[in-house]
């Protein structure tokens, strides 16, 4: 087994990880380059036939990755494999026992069990439409045949991007409630950061110009321009939050000067 560790950018760079755990395999990147191009790093390097990108603000329970590679030992025409995700603050509380599939409209989907008491009817297996990045083991040679996530989303929605290409290579997602993992949610970007506002407005809408079709591909953006925008643009108006009105018309501005 390999542990990469990626410091995506950070300054300053720790100066003792390297030390206290000899054997981690770190990499350093000289500036943030988001989820994916952070990950790519390791995973350009890795020499193992299964990857499980974990988050940084995660914690990982006893006989998860002993699971997770059973399960794709077993069932080859699995892609990938997600635990479920508990809350860390609230270890009781259910972040995600699974995804259902994406709103062809509104480009949104629901996480299943989020926010609700963890019990036993999540803590099963069950196929889901998409893996959670702060948790998923993927396939190496899955991700040779489909190719590495698409970095210039950097964050929030390169893993559905990723998932669908999965999906229309033949191959099915799963998640295995019967282990879990714990998560300290938007520590790296803030609870309602502008900076998350700009990514995911901006990358709302570049998935759907790159995994929609034709009329509904149309239509998707319609919503999105004369209904998201504008109910956005007014929240953050009445409430005073100027950094988010600019970081919505930036998500905008680039999704209109930029090709998908």
């Amino acid at each position: 087994m390999e542990v990469w560790v990626v410091d995506n950018g950070s300054d300053p760079e720790p100066s003792d990880l390297k030390d206290e755990y000899s054997e981690v395999m770190y990499l350093r990147a000289d500036e943030n380059l988001g989820f994916a191009g952070g990950n790519h790093l390791a995973v350009r390097q890795s020499k193992a036939g299964y990857l499980f990108f974990v988050n940084y603000d995660t914690e990982v329970t006893d006989g998860l990755i002993d699971r997770l590679v059973r399960d794709l030992e077993e069932n080859p025409d699995w892609a990938g494999v997600s635990p479920r995700i508990l809350y860390h603050h609230t270890p009781d509380t259910l972040q995600y026992a699974g995804a259902t599939a994406m709103h062809p409209m509104k480009i949104g989907n629901e996480s299943i069990g989020f926010k609700e008491r963890d019990r036993a009817e999540f803590q099963v297996v069950r196929k889901t439409e998409f893996l959670h990045g702060a948790a998923m083991m993927i396939r190496q040679s899955v991700v040779d045949e489909v190719g590495r996530m698409n970095d210039d989303y950097f964050l929030y929605y390169e893993e559905y991007d990723w998932c669908e290409r999965m999906k229309c290579a033949g191959y099915q997602l799963f998640v295995d409630g019967r282990v879990a993992i714990f998560h300290k949610e938007s520590l790296s970007t803030g609870m309602a950061s502008p900076l998350k506002t700009y990514y995911l407005t901006r990358n709302r809408r570049l998935w759907a110009r790159r995994n929609q079709r034709s009329l509904m591909k149309i239509m998707s953006g319609a919503y999105f321009y004369f209904v998201v925008v504008p109910k956005n643009l007014l929240k953050f108006t009445v409430s005073g939050k100027l950094q988010h009105i600019v970081a919505t018309w930036r998500a905008i501005v680039w999704n209109l000067s930029h090709r998908a």
